[in-house]
């Protein structure tokens, strides 16, 4: 399998996020689709949707990303573009980060950044801990297929979320 640079989406946000979730860069089922967590197995809509208490499986993918903003969830990743064969972040080379300092203050009713996985906890944090002193970070357990935790224990985890958004 040959390294291809790939490339994040825009960020999914507006001036009611309250609460910014940061993956690591998208995989190749995502970047076919031009959608975020596209990859069937990956468990992101389904903790999300536990989140905001909204089933966002059976909408079309549009209509899940109102469903996120009209519930103050925005989405982006802490790579902007890298050098990546297949999916999995161990192969992400050469990457360059995300303007995360920017988007952020853009955000006017932020009260937290989740990561979705380690490697964009990793990063997230280097680069927003001096931006958002006193802001609360949370360290999810990935969505991805590959990071191989029972759903229903990632869930719990994800469920501290709800916190945020009340």
């Amino acid at each position: 399998m040959t390294s291809q640079r790939k490339a994040a989406f825009a960020p999914v946000v507006d001036a009611n996020t309250r609460l910014l979730i940061l993956g690591s860069l998208p995989g190749d089922a995502s970047l076919k689709a031009a959608q975020y967590y596209a990859h069937p197995r990956n468990g992101f809509w389904r903790l999300v949707g536990g989140v905001i208490e909204r089933d966002l499986i059976v909408l079309p993918y549009d209509k899940r990303l109102e469903a996120l903003r009209a519930a103050g969830v925005g989405l982006w990743d802490v790579i902007a573009g890298a050098e990546r064969a297949g999916s999995l972040d161990g192969a992400i080379r050469n990457a360059e980060a995300a303007d995360l300092t920017g988007l952020v203050a853009t955000l006017p009713a932020l009260r937290a950044v989740a990561f979705n996985g380690a490697l964009a906890a990793r990063t997230g944090r280097t680069i927003l801990t001096p931006t958002l002193a006193g802001a609360t970070f949370v360290d999810l357990p990935s969505s991805s297929p590959a990071h191989a935790r029972p759903l229903a224990e990632k869930a719990e985890a994800w469920t501290v979320l709800k916190a945020v958004l009340r």
